[in-house]
């Protein structure tokens, strides 16, 4: 086992993409700020998707503009040697990748980027309205993209033990997953089980 443990949070885009109401920018903004001041090693803060889809997601660009004035800045050993965190953000696709790096041009915030599939092809259908090769295929433009503005590339699985609607994923179609999201550039993968 490593000796260090690495914790990203998640819950201002996971923990907050299925809330009945629309939490104000400004709220969403002091939870990355509290996070922040955890001692957390990356923070997902939004995803850059549809609001028609997502709508607690839709001020995406207003939270990160409300970080800007927070003077965070991605990398280790910040001022005073202060570490914080990076601040990553999801990308479903080519378009939520040129929004997310309109907001990174702004302010070099975004300290990396993540995509999300699935082991499971219902799941991935239902969560993503596409088979699992058609959101790798997704993923090709959204990697190049992040390769030429130099910001790492976490792949996401979903699905890796079970399925809500297939039950049991058998570890090598998980493997598959993974070996492609690797042969497409990833840096690194996350396993989840939803």
């Amino acid at each position: 086992m490593a000796e260090r443990v690495r914790i990203t949070d998640v819950s201002p885009r996971d923990g907050l993409q299925n809330e009945a109401g629309v939490i104000p920018a400004l709220e969403k903004v002091r939870l990355v700020e509290l996070l922040c001041a955890t001692g957390v090693d990356e923070v997902e803060v939004t995803s850059f998707v549809s609001a028609k889809w997502v709508p607690q997601l839709g001020d995406a660009r207003e939270v990160f503009e409300g970080l800007a004035g927070l003077g965070l800045t991605p990398l280790p050993g910040g001022e005073g040697g202060v570490r914080q965190p990076v601040l990553s953000v999801l990308v479903p696709n080519e378009r939520g990748m040129q929004s997310a790096l309109e907001v990174h041009g702004r302010g070099r915030l975004i300290g990396k980027v993540s995509v999300f599939t699935a082991a499971s092809e219902t799941f991935s259908q239902r969560n993503t309205n596409a088979a699992i090769a058609e959101t790798l295929e997704r993923f090709k433009p959204v990697i190049a993209a992040a390769r030429e503005n130099r910001l790492p590339v976490r792949g996401y699985i979903s699905c890796a033990v079970e399925c809500p609607f297939e039950g049991p994923v058998a570890p090598a179609k998980v493997a598959d997953v993974a070996a492609q999201l690797v042969r497409l550039g990833v840096d690194e993968i996350d396993l989840g089980d939803t």
